[in-house]
């Protein structure tokens, strides 16, 4: 089970982006997550006349590791770390570990 995943709402814990919020856009593989609006580079693009691009400068969201980023509380207001705990009816699911909230029911 992931402790982050697709529409979650984060916080960049570390790096050029500290402390931003954003939404979970993608997850690229086992470590790199998509971002909305997190580190965005700009990527110098060749026109390419078979796939119809334009050429130019354009901005970018590049994946950024799951170890730089926390799942933000909305009671809290803050970042905050996420477990995992087996309900009674055998149930696994996410919750905050500074006040024990479940995320997802």
């Amino acid at each position: 089970m992931r402790k982050i995943r697709k529409g979650d709402d984060v916080v960049v814990l570390t790096g050029r982006d500290r402390s931003k919020r954003g939404t979970v856009l993608r997850i690229v593989d086992d470590e790199r997550l998509l971002v909305e609006g997190i580190n965005r580079v700009k990527k110098h693009q060749r026109p390419n006349p078979a796939k119809g691009s334009t050429g130019g400068i354009i901005d970018k969201e590049m994946p950024i590791h799951v170890s730089n980023l926390a799942l933000f509380n909305p009671v809290t207001k803050k970042a905050d770390r996420i477990g995992i705990r087996q309900l009674k009816d055998g149930r696994r699911v996410r919750y905050f570990k500074s006040n024990g909230e479940v995320v997802d029911v």
